[in-house]
């Protein structure tokens, strides 16, 4: 039968999807008639397993292989020996320091350059997360909302989420442009051809200038994204539950409160989840946004801090690869936490009590 399919000119998928759901992949037998023997009992549950290997396979030897030989790298040295087994000392260091070195040691200027990027991170991250978070919730109710008619809503969402396919490159450029040191940056030009400074402002070399201008430019980049994700939840949400709503004398604000958000719950956890990892990961815009070579030690994030130690003059790969260690173990433990803080602990509890 499976055969048959595919000799139809049906895709591999097609027929995976097609034979097993008629079936329901629970390892269903088919009688199998064979000449001069008795019916034999033969299970196909086992092609399922074929259609989803490769699947494993790739996901083994991209993720799961570098996850291992990462955490191995994070116990050998760094640019002195790299192959010398040194435990758990690279961890100790990027946490706490080398307290045998003393104050001025190698290890206490890694802890204090690894906590630093850490407090960094997690400016930038819960800066951009929520300007990106509420601007996105705001547009999304507005263009979902039947009682709103916006002429052009397909061409305005069409530009909110263009700035999500613009390379980091060519945005940290525009921007290095228009907020540069100089007297010919766009923004400093004009203030000081305006008369309303006497020098130009340093945006890129000031902590906080250059920080609000990091989480600008990520807000921009994603919430034309997070936006459609965060459509998506409400067009799924039956219209029926809002008419009752209207009936009853509801207001837009109760309305939202108590009907939009309880339901949005499963995709609002999903963007948190996902802004939280790609936060913490964030690399592009930080190492891009300066003038010169070196990178401001105000935007210098935890990936930045990796990446520059891997490809040092002599590479520090133990730091390196322990650092990538403990950002995986705080992404886990933060996703896991806002995953659990988000979901309804009792719902068992009442599914059962249902029954």
């Amino acid at each position: 039968m499976l055969l048959q399919y595919i000799a139809y000119g049906l895709s591999p998928i097609s027929v995976y999807c097609k034979f097993f759901s008629q079936n329901q992949l629970k390892g269903v037998y088919f009688m199998q008639r064979t000449a001069g023997k008795p019916h034999k009992m033969v299970s196909y549950a086992k092609y399922g397993y074929l259609f989803i290997l490769p699947f494993f396979l790739v996901y083994t030897f991209f993720m799961i292989y570098p996850l291992i030989n990462t955490f191995i790298l994070s116990l050998k040295g760094n640019s002195g020996n790299p192959d010398a087994f040194v435990g758990l000392q690279n961890y100790q260091y990027l946490l706490f320091g080398d307290a045998a070195g003393g104050e001025f040691s190698a290890g206490a200027a890694i802890q204090q350059d690894f906590l630093n990027t850490l407090g960094n991170t997690a400016i930038l991250w819960i800066g951009n997360f929520v300007i990106q978070l509420l601007l996105s919730l705001l547009l999304a109710v507005w263009f979902s909302d039947v009682r709103v008619k916006i002429k052009g809503a397909g061409v305005f969402k069409v530009l909110m989420y263009l700035p999500n396919i613009i390379t980091a490159a060519s945005v940290a450029g525009m921007f290095l442009m228009i907020f540069g040191n100089s007297k010919y940056g766009a923004i400093n030009s004009i203030l000081l051809n305006w008369g309303w400074v006497n020098e130009a402002f340093p945006f890129i070399n000031n902590v906080w200038a250059s920080r609000v201008l990091v989480m600008f430019i990520q807000s921009w980049m994603w919430y034309g994204n997070t936006m459609l994700l965060l459509m998506s939840g409400i067009y799924g949400i039956d219209a029926s539950i809002y008419e009752a709503a209207s009936i009853d004398g509801s207001s837009g604000l109760h309305t939202f409160f108590k009907i939009t958000m309880p339901i949005l719950k499963p995709i609002f956890i999903y963007v948190v989840i996902t802004s939280l990892i790609g936060g913490l990961q964030m690399f592009d815009i930080p190492y891009l946004l300066h003038e010169g070579t070196v990178v401001r030690q105000s935007l210098k994030t935890t990936a930045v801090f990796i990446y520059q130690n891997f490809h040092a003059a002599q590479p520090n790969y133990g730091y390196s690869a322990a650092a990538s260690v403990i950002l995986f173990i705080i992404t886990a433990a933060l996703g896991i936490f806002v995953y659990k803080f988000n979901t309804d602990s009792t719902a068992p509890a009442k599914a059962k009590k249902s029954k």
